[in-house]
């Protein structure tokens, strides 16, 4: 028989080329958050359609709604996607530390880690950063979440390296956060993430805003 490869029922229902329900549906949801991230890059969030993603994964519409509610849904798994995987990053590069490092040096390291993981993949800087603010306001008090997330990250980084933060570590931190997303987006308006001499000069850029910073810190 030609065609789809198709075994007995198991425990996890029928499979199909070797892949149970849980399994394919799994599949088809990379699949979709593979085919958001290439047309919300490409064209926005407003401007790309359920029925744009379906085509582009190769998924019926009908199984899209066995996995999504909608086209907001799939922009903010996408979100979670990539905060986890710059998450897992920056948490490896935290690990890989040594502790005799200067300070500044661990930190700019750090943060060499973060740009890397958008500037490398730059349809996930576009997501991320090119869309502006409140493409739905789910979608900000997400993003809103992600950042105090990623300053509560900063002020780990800081407690690590010894740094005397002050009473207001949260609010700086959450001003770093902010500046380097900014940063970023700014950059991608007319840089090309594949010229080694933009990406260097976005990573002086993040440097310098990180040396501001921690001088303030020193200073307070």
């Amino acid at each position: 028989m030609v065609g789809a490869q198709v075994s007995d029922k198991g425990p996890g229902g029928r499979r199909i080329r070797g892949l149970d329900a849980e399994e394919r549906r799994a599949r088809r949801r990379e699949d979709l958050l593979d085919a958001a991230l290439e047309l919300f890059s490409a064209q926005g969030y407003q401007d790309t359609s359920i029925e744009q993603i379906c085509k582009q994964a190769y998924v019926g519409t009908k199984s899209f709604y066995e996995v999504f509610t909608g086209k907001e849904a799939v922009y903010l798994a996408l979100l979670d996607r990539i905060v986890v995987g710059v998450t897992g990053r920056l948490t490896e590069a935290l690990d890989s530390l040594d502790d005799s490092q200067d300070e500044s040096d661990a930190a700019r390291a750090l943060i060499r880690h973060f740009a890397d993981a958008f500037v490398e993949d730059v349809r996930v800087a576009r997501v991320t950063f090119g869309e502006g603010r409140a493409v739905t306001p789910l979608a900000e008090v997400h993003r809103r979440t992600n950042r105090r997330w990623a300053a509560s990250f900063v002020e780990t980084v800081w407690q690590r390296l010894g740094v005397s933060t002050g009473p207001h570590a949260r609010v700086v931190a959450m001003g770093l956060i902010g500046g380097l997303f900014d940063i970023i987006a700014d950059w991608l308006l007319d840089a090309e993430s594949e010229r080694s001499a933009d990406r260097a000069a976005l990573q002086d850029g993040l440097d310098r805003f990180y040396i501001v910073i921690s001088a303030g810190l020193n200073a307070s």
